[in-house]
């Protein structure tokens, strides 16, 4: 009985979005649309979300050393950017981290960080993305493709066309574990300047379904925050007795769909 007991905690634990009371890493990236030839800021950012992610708020700066900063073309290789990388803070532990980028041709382009590192004795695991728009000269661009999964431990993964993003309209994601669908994880939609409710914020949060999709409209133009958490207690190892895993993704939601 206590054999089963045990199981039935970890899984829960591995399920569980509330307990993973941490900072989370996401990057932003501005704006979403840019003729080709002009430049974006990719920012790596760290937020104190001990409050269940009730805010947007910053909270010291992520350490740069295990991290990763990527931007991919969806139908290319990745780029790595943290070599550009530079300190936005007056102080090591203040402002946060950015990236000039001059994207070298049109289309839909996807950036990535991740990160893998203890905390005492826990492992964090953190994916993050977040999405520009490259216009070719004199023609709106034409998306044919989602982006793909990249397998990691925790990702969300955009089911909408970042073309279609707008407010009033819905932004369909899915929450992955390793690549599969991940059901019954809490993800929470922060709008950029707003507090969500204590506890469970109905407007702002959505319950993954068996095949792990949220989905959620956004009421007004603005920047958007996705995380999910899940805690594996069983998943320990050298120096670590468990492991949180993150996925947070930036959703810049214009007032109206790109071309309108």
């Amino acid at each position: 009985m206590m054999v089963f007991k045990n199981a039935l905690m970890a899984l829960w634990l591995l399920m569980s979005s509330s307990l993973a009371y941490a900072h989370d890493t996401w990057v932003e990236a501005g704006p979403l649309n840019v003729r080709e030839g002009e430049y974006v800021y990719v920012n790596l950012m760290l937020g104190n979300h001990g409050n269940q992610h009730r805010d947007f708020r910053l909270a010291s700066k992520i350490t740069l050393a295990p991290c990763s900063l990527h931007v991919f073309r969806l139908d290319e290789q990745a780029e790595d950017i943290k070599p550009a990388i530079i300190d936005m803070g007056s102080a090591e532990k203040e402002g946060f981290w950015t990236a000039r980028y001059e994207p070298q041709a049109s289309g839909v382009h996807e950036v990535v960080h991740t990160l893998d590192t203890l905390h005492g004795t826990i492992r964090a695991i953190k994916s993050a993305k977040t999405y520009f728009v490259v216009e070719p000269a004199g023609r709106r661009l034409q998306q044919s493709a989602l982006p793909a999964a990249h397998g990691y431990g925790l990702e969300l993964l955009l089911h909408t066309k970042v073309a279609e993003l707008a407010a009033g309209s819905e932004v369909r994601l899915q929450v992955l574990r390793s690549g599969q669908p991940f059901p019954e994880a809490r993800v929470t939609f922060v709008p950029r300047g707003t507090v969500l409710e204590a506890d469970f914020d109905a407007q702002h949060e959505r319950t993954s379904d068996a095949d792990g999709f949220v989905s959620y409209v956004p009421a007004v133009g603005n920047i958007y925050l996705a995380v999910v958490h899940a805690v594996a207690a069983d998943e320990s190892g050298d120096g670590y007795d468990k492991t949180h895993y993150s996925a947070a993704m930036v959703l810049p939601i214009p007032n109206q769909k790109l071309g309108q």
